[in-house]
Order: C-alpha cells, then sequence, then structure tokens
C-alpha cells in the first residue's frame, strides 16, 4: 500500500475539468507546502501540455513505466511551480490500450511501479482518459481514492451507472480499499438556472460526497493551460485559482479526517 494520498481524477465524459482539475488543484496543493506528483495517464497529454511540458522533448513518459518498465522516478519532471512534479504522458499511450491486453496482471502494473514511489509525496493525482478502459482501471486499481468533476451542464448524470459500475468492480476484484473522496462540481454558472438546477441535481444523488467548493466557469483557467502554466501562477487572483485554493484546503481536511477515522 503506497501512503502517499493517491487520488484518480476519473469520469468518462469528456470535457469535464479532468485535467483542469488535476493540474490546477496539484498546484494549490503544492502552494500548502505538500509535494504533490501528478500522473498523466490520457494519450492526449493535456496535463503534459498544461504544466509547460512538450511532448516531442519528452525522454520518458508512462508508458516507458507501463510496457517498459521503466523506473518512475526517471520519468518524473519537475515543473515550474515548487513542490510540483509530473509523470508525463505521450501519444504512445494510445498503444498502451491494446498492448497491455496480453499482460499478466495487466490491471495492476501501474500500482505495482508505483510502490517505488512510497512516501515520497504527500499527494500523488491521476489525471485519467475519458474512457473506463485498461488506462483508468490501472489507476482505480491503484488509488486510494477517487474524485469525480462534474460539469454543471445538461446530461451530466448520464454515465455515472457506469462509472460505478466500474468503480464497484475494481473495489470488489482489484481494489476493496479504494474510495470517493468526492465529488466535484465544474463550469458553474449560478447565473443559469440549468447550472443551478444541476447543481442541486448532483448534490441530490450524492450528499455529503459533493465539495463544498465548486469550479466556477472561467475563460482564464483555459488562457492559463495553453500557456502551460496553473491558474494559480498564470492569474493568482482570478476566482478559478481562488476555488482550487479553497478545493485543496478542503481535500487536505477531508484526507485528514479521514486518516483520523481510519485509527
Amino acid at each position: 500500500m503506497i501512503s502517499s494520498a493517491l487520488i484518480a481524477v476519473t469520469n468518462q465524459k469528456g470535457g469535464v475539468g479532468k485535467t483542469t482539475t488535476s493540474v490546477n488543484l496539484g498546484a494549490a496543493l503544492a502552494g500548502l507546502q505538500e509535494t504533490v506528483l501528478v500522473i498523466d495517464m490520457d494519450p492526449q497529454a493535456n496535463a503534459t501540455a498544461g504544466l509547460g511540458f512538450d511532448q516531442e522533448q519528452i525522454e520518458a513518459s508512462i508508458y516507458d513505466v507501463l510496457l517498459k518498465g521503466a523506473d518512475p522516478e526517471d520519468a518524473i519532471e519537475p515543473t515550474p511551480v515548487r513542490n510540483l512534479y509530473l509523470l508525463p504522458s505521450t501519444r504512445s499511450l494510445a498503444d498502451a490500450t491494446i498492448e497491455l491486453v496480453p499482460l499478466m496482471a495487466r490491471e495492476q502494473i501501474l500500482r505495482n511501479s508505483l510502490r517505488t514511489l512510497d512516501g515520497q509525496y504527500s499527494y500523488i493525482l491521476i489525471d485519467c482518459p475519458p474512457s473506463l478502459g485498461l488506462l483508468t482501471v490501472n489507476a482505480l486499481t491503484a488509488a486510494r481514492y477517487v474524485l469525480i468533476p462534474m460539469q454543471c451542464e445538461q446530461y451530466a448524470l448520464d454515465g455515472l451507472v457506469e462509472l460505478h459500475r466500474t468503480i464497484d468492480m475494481v473495489r470488489s476484484a482489484l481494489n476493496p480499499s479504494l474510495e470517493l473522496l468526492g465529488v466535484l462540481l465544474t463550469m458553474l454558472d449560478n447565473r443559469t438556472r440549468l447550472s443551478r438546477e444541476v447543481s442541486e441535481q448532483v448534490k441530490d444523488h450524492f450528499g455529503p460526497a459533493v465539495f463544498r467548493s465548486s469550479i466556477p466557469r472561467r475563460v482564464r483557467l483555459a488562457e492559463a493551460a495553453s500557456y502551460g502554466e496553473p491558474i494559480d501562477v498564470f492569474d493568482h487572483m482570478n476566482r478559478g485559482a481562488i476555488a482550487y485554493r479553497r478545493l485543496a484546503e478542503e481535500v487536505h481536511s477531508r484526507l485528514q479526517s479521514r486518516k483520523v477515522i481510519h485509527q
């Protein structure tokens, strides 16, 4: 068992803020003087780009860890944000879904690889791809907690049955200690009726699992990603940056209270 708080950020729907959350929550946690590793498990490599890395210049990536037995420490890169590190992705990860299929214990490769990092990071955030395939199953098998971003738009709850089924399958067959850390409302715009209604639907469905913190719809979040910077660096006083700092404090508080309960 890895002693770091290992969190899979997942939702099979695309465009819900998984990568935005992985990058900006990671930076905000690092701002709390915590040592944080972001693992980019998405072949699109958006978290890698969002932290300022050009995948064409990357020598070792998560693909090498999963398929070539590379030591993850050899692939981890320090980011310009103090205390924040990245295990990057490249397009080659797209081949992993096929190459993993014939391997023994294919769902546990990431978990076994990360054992060498035990205790080196306070938080490890895994940015999952928008699917429930082998890459996401590897992330859920390795993780201790699941964080589900949900956008405040129509059909936000669609697909949750399938996601819950996957989480339950992983919990029963591969990772019995997997827990839901929380559900994060993203792209929230309280000026619109739809956004308010979806927010209430999600809260009715998940109850106290929904974070008090939510992420507003802000153009600056997308702009920050295009410049390869977390929003806290790009525009420290933007409402999106403030929201992620609040979320970091809430995540930290939830995990501290669970440690007490687990004792």
